[in-house]
């Protein structure tokens, strides 16, 4: 005969439970970004998967692999692509230091600085330099990581859609929610990808073109290069696009072009900025707002975890959050009601 009751043993159960699960966490620390890419691709690609499905009578296995062989060619390849040409643009500058004394010297005469002023914007440009270089998944150094993390992702992804449904059963019996709470937070889980990854992508992405192509007619220097850092920066409300026009506006006046410095300001302040305002709004409409504190925040947060993904992933996790403690909100109000309910009736 035992010695502990049943209540003892299934407390000892649930304590180990919550051990294994909490090492099985720690072990899973390092491939962690993989698995919350699988989470946002698969609520990206599901409308997808379920319209070869249900309406093209596709097979399941099929329609998984092209969704996802469409998502390498049009995420995939042109990010880490497009990573690398800024890798090798911040090494080659960070190599030519008399570029950098250049712009020092050019800046220096547009706005005097003292020795020290001067000292401590030539380093703060070599730290900034240092700090994209690692920010950047590098293909070279890191692709044994890369590629396992791919493989991960899409190992997962793969089996998540051909097996759809019995995945979403499974989140819905072991999710710590009543039935309408699960739904009402998939929905809106749903929306908060869909306004940071496709919505704020969209943004970055029109910003980007049109810092670059403003660069290209208006004769500035890597229009492409500079186009593609302000699309990155673009993700952070706080900074955005003048981090890259405006210094490069000031040094073409230095220069004495004058006209390319005053019209990529004004184009700049007047139609690259306001842009933003305007597709937010239109993208609200459609899919809901996420708000700039969220999006600081979140991005102070993931990039330390998740690199330059974090710019994504971190505003991300905060938005799950806070949908997470409106559910709760809403829960507890509920359970307090029926209390009352149930007090009253005694």
């Amino acid at each position: 005969m035992s010695i502990f009751s049943y209540k003892q043993r299934n407390n000892i159960t649930l304590l180990i439970i919550i051990a294994l699960g909490c090492l099985i966490l720690y072990s899973l620390q390092g491939i962690f970004g993989s698995i919350l890419s699988t989470l946002v691709l698969y609520t990206i690609l599901r409308p997808g998967y379920v319209y070869l499905v249900d309406v093209k009578l596709m097979s399941r296995s099929l329609a998984a692999i092209l969704l996802l062989f469409i998502s390498v060619v049009v995420l995939i390849l042109p990010f880490y692509a497009l990573s690398s040409m800024v890798i090798e643009k911040i090494a080659e500058l960070q190599h030519n230091p008399a570029y950098l004394k250049d712009i020092l010297f050019k800046l220096k005469h547009l706005m005097p600085m003292g020795g020290s002023s001067q000292n401590l914007v030539e380093e703060g440009l070599k730290k900034a330099g240092t700090w994209a270089t690692e920010l950047f998944p590098s293909i070279i150094t890191g692709a044994f990581n890369i590629i396992l993390g791919l493989m991960l992702m899409y190992f997962l992804l793969y089996f998540m859609l051909v097996q759809m449904e019995a995945f979403e059963r499974a989140l819905i019996k072991y999710a710590p929610f009543r039935e309408q709470n699960v739904q009402r937070f998939a929905e809106e889980m749903r929306n908060t990808t869909y306004a940071n990854v496709l919505g704020q992508g969209f943004i970055a992405l029109v910003q980007g073109s049109l810092l670059g192509i403003s660069f290209y007619v208006l004769g500035y220097t890597d229009p492409v290069f500079w186009g593609v850092i302000t699309t990155f920066i673009s993700f952070v409300p706080v900074l955005g696009p003048p981090v890259v026009f405006v210094p490069a506006a000031l040094l073409q006046i230095a220069n004495g072009n004058s006209f390319a410095g005053w019209a990529m300001l004004i184009f700049g302040f007047v139609v690259i900025i306001n842009i933003d305002n305007v597709l937010r709004f239109m993208i609200a409409k459609r899919v809901g707002n996420i708000h700039p504190i969220i999006t600081v925040i979140g991005v102070v947060i993931g990039i330390p975890l998740f690199g330059i993904l974090g710019l994504v992933f971190g505003p991300l996790l905060i938005s799950w959050f806070i949908l997470l403690i409106k559910i709760y909100e809403t829960s507890a109000m509920a359970s307090e009601r029926l209390e009352r309910i149930k007090t009253i009736s005694e």
